[in-house]
């Protein structure tokens, strides 16, 4: 018979980050141990205020489904037992790396794809002043950032792409709208942007309220947040953005991701695989969608003052495996 331990975690951050308008100096995060025949499967989550999950919440999802999970419920019967959040993804990262050690494989051999020797990933930078903003910029790229995500609220929009592509001349250069754009002149404000040469914008509108993107054909693509949690988002989106952010804690595991990558291919959507804050632990879960991703935002321990193992390498802007 399984056992499953659940336990909360507090993060320290060695940069403050700004989650649902307030500055955080810690996280709290949510890890669970699954363990069947002497082995293990690990799995962590970070529940997301904006979508109503906490650490108390979660762990009571996961009390929830306690008992079949000692029975050996299967990664399918979890779909079904649990919504699309962070506790399913926990828990099913956690089932696939014990049915990975059960079988004496890696979870990149259960999912059939072989390993990168490294991805590039992103630098986010928070939301902050201009003055702010360049300095994370510079400091970003004399570590060797070589993509910036740059997130951005309604305020100073193109002078502070304009002083972060003056600091990052040669990076690639996302933003983030963070669903803030609401009343603006969206066309307008692409073609004002053209000059910078942003690889794309995500979610400049609030989720649900994104119909305006039918409007008008985007002269730098959109990528969809917020506004695609699940695969069955997918099919009501694929006209208003161009690509999706996949998240584990958003879509609710492994498994949903692997869906997601399925169903953006049939739909002609590029995809990006981002994440929340958290340790390796939760970002070499999001590795084998990461390989098939056009865009690669898995820079998580990069905020921790102490990351948690397995420690992924991060240097030069890349995730080295």
């Amino acid at each position: 018979m399984r056992q499953m331990q659940v336990e909360t975690v507090k993060l320290s951050l060695a940069r403050p980050c700004k989650r649902a308008q307030e500055r955080r100096n810690a996280v709290s995060v949510v890890r669970i141990t699954v363990e069947e025949q002497g082995f293990i499967g690990l799995g962590e989550c970070t529940p997301a205020f904006e979508y109503q999950e906490s650490a108390a919440s979660v762990c009571r999802q996961l009390d929830a489904v306690r008992g079949a999970v000692t029975r050996g419920a299967s990664r399918d019967e979890i779909q079904t037992l649990l919504p699309p959040g962070a506790a399913r993804n926990a828990l099913d990262c956690a089932l696939w790396r014990l049915n990975a050690a059960l079988h004496k494989q890696t979870v990149w051999q259960q999912v059939g794809i072989q390993p990168p020797a490294s991805l590039i990933t992103t630098e986010t930078l928070s939301i902050a002043s201009l003055e702010n903003t360049v300095a994370a910029t510079r400091d970003a790229i004399s570590r060797g950032a070589q993509v910036i995500k740059l997130k951005l609220d309604r305020s100073d929009i193109v002078e502070k792409i304009a002083a972060v592509r003056d600091a990052a001349p040669r990076a690639t250069l996302m933003v983030d709208a963070t669903e803030s754009w609401a009343g603006i002149d969206l066309l307008s404000l692409c073609h004002a942007l053209l000059p910078y040469n942003i690889a794309l914008i995500e979610q400049p509108l609030p989720a649900g309220k994104d119909q305006e993107l039918l409007r008008f054909s985007h002269p730098i693509p959109l990528c969809a947040d917020e506004s695609c949690r699940h695969a069955g988002d997918i099919p009501g989106i694929r006209r208003r953005y161009e690509m999706i952010n996949i998240k584990l804690d958003k879509c609710g595991g492994l498994t949903e991701a692997l869906a997601m990558v399925r169903e953006a291919r049939l739909h002609g959507l590029k995809l990006m695989v981002g994440c929340l804050v958290g340790s390796s632990l939760a970002m070499e879960a999001a590795l084998p969608v990461a390989a098939a991703a056009d865009y690669v935002d898995l820079d998580g321990p990069l905020w921790l003052a102490a990351d948690s193992s397995p420690y992924l390498t991060y240097h030069h802007g890349r995730i080295w495996l």
